[in-house]
């Protein structure tokens, strides 16, 4: 008598999806970023603890370190994702785009001064927490210089690209140009006048455009200044 061996049919595996993998990651890390935000606004840099992000996202506390590599790897991820703004493309490229096709200085940097309206208030809260925890911190002031010299490299390539095209008024070099540059977009004249003094945030866009106009352009450029509109 033969016996006949059941054969089970084996389960076909599902396909590796790397796109679905990567959107996961992706919402995940905004997930993070979200909560640690919130964190660290509401209740301070030190009180903030990655445990409590983790639970906030309901992830591990490994998956944050692997992600970030601790609180100033967040820090960085949140200031970074702040300055994309809020299109679709990045700020940083918006602005080299109208550079490249933009023969007008004065448009030049009224943009410049939008640009800051759009993305002080993203920025300026974690960028001005950074400021005030590196003070007791040697691992944030050392964030906060990297970051500090990011904006530097940023507005001397604007200052440049100013200089290049002839703009710049008579007697004023790349290096005070980027000067110029780096102290309006800090988030501390952002503090003094839409924090403190309570300056609606459109016109201090419009004031950081005007004054950047009024230090660095040739007065041989007779394009109108925008209009300050209190």
């Amino acid at each position: 008598m033969s016996v006949v061996k059941k054969v089970r049919p084996l389960k076909a595996r599902r396909p590796y999806d790397a796109g679905l993998r990567r959107a996961r990651a992706r919402e995940n890390r905004e997930r993070i970023l979200v909560a640690a935000e919130r964190r660290f606004l509401r209740d301070g840099y030190a009180p903030t603890t990655v445990a409590a992000i983790a639970d906030d996202v309901g992830v591990s506390v490994d998956t944050i370190f692997k992600s970030f590599g601790g609180k100033p790897g967040i820090i960085r991820a949140i200031r970074e994702r702040a300055l994309l703004g809020e299109a679709p493309l990045p700020a940083e490229r918006r602005s080299d785009d109208l550079q490249a096709r933009e023969p007008d200085p004065r448009r030049i940097i009224q943009a410049w001064g939008a640009f800051t309206a759009e993305l002080m208030p993203r920025a300026a809260p974690i960028l001005l927490l950074l400021r005030d925890a590196a003070s007791t911190d040697p691992e944030l002031r050392a964030l906060l210089h990297e970051m500090d010299s990011d904006r530097l490299r940023r507005m001397t390539d604007n200052a440049r690209r100013l200089h290049r095209a002839g703009h710049l008024r008579e007697g004023i070099g790349v290096k005070q140009a980027a000067d110029v540059l780096w102290t309006y977009s800090s988030p501390e004249l952002y503090e003094l006048l839409v924090l403190r003094r309570g300056m609606p945030v459109a016109t201090y866009g419009r004031f950081v455009a005007n004054a950047m106009t009024a230090a660095l352009i040739h007065a041989s450029n007779k394009a109108r200044v925008v209009t300050e509109a209190g």
